[in-house]
């Protein structure tokens, strides 16, 4: 829908709208999730699995329409093909889940607020001159944030290999991500 909004009914301010509504729904769905203990091991791999969707559709999205540089728009999709590699190359050498480091979810979330600003205040209207100024005052700290949670995580994920393996070697079960069963890294931003 944000798509078609976007290219197909060249509707920009919806487009925006709506993808401020998807990054706001995912706060709102873990949110919910923690506070009536409904986190599943399910919701822990498909969550950080929709994110990094979302945000890869959505930045290549606002590159293509040209709303954001495309040296922060391939700053941002370097980090998330970084962090998507590193989780799948944990996970393929047997370490335990990593939990979301408190950084990256700052990180996040400042970036899933300035990639719908940096699109609706694409245009030339005096209103929109403000708008781009906020972007930016998400952008800068969102990205320098989401970059330090991916360097954070380098000390995490030896740890979580290092017991993942012990795990497996304690078990002796071929394929066990030790003692949780959990798919390792990290379970968002």
């Amino acid at each position: 829908m944000f798509l078609w909004l976007l290219f197909g009914a060249h509707h920009q301010t919806a487009a925006a709208v709506l993808l401020a509504a998807l990054g706001a729904t995912d706060w709102v769905d873990g949110f919910v999730a923690r506070r009536w203990h409904q986190v599943s091991t399910l919701g822990k791999v498909l969550d950080p699995t929709a994110d990094r969707i979302l945000v890869g559709t959505a930045v290549v999205a606002v590159i293509v329409e040209g709303a954001v540089p495309l040296w922060f728009g391939l700053a941002t999709i370097s980090r998330e093909v970084l962090v998507s590699g590193a989780v799948l190359l944990l996970a393929a050498l047997g370490a335990e889940r990593i939990d979301v480091l408190w950084v990256g979810k700052a990180g996040t979330f400042g970036l899933m607020c300035a990639y719908p600003l940096f699109l609706i205040s694409h245009g030339h209207a005096g209103w929109q001159g403000p708008l781009h100024v906020l972007a930016w005052l998400f952008a800068g700290p969102g990205l320098a944030l989401a970059w330090m949670a991916a360097a954070s995580y380098v000390p995490v994920s030896r740890r979580a290999l290092a017991r993942g393996r012990q795990g497996r070697a304690g078990t002796g079960a071929a394929g066990d991500c030790g003692d949780s069963g959990d798919l390792p890294g990290p379970a968002g931003r």
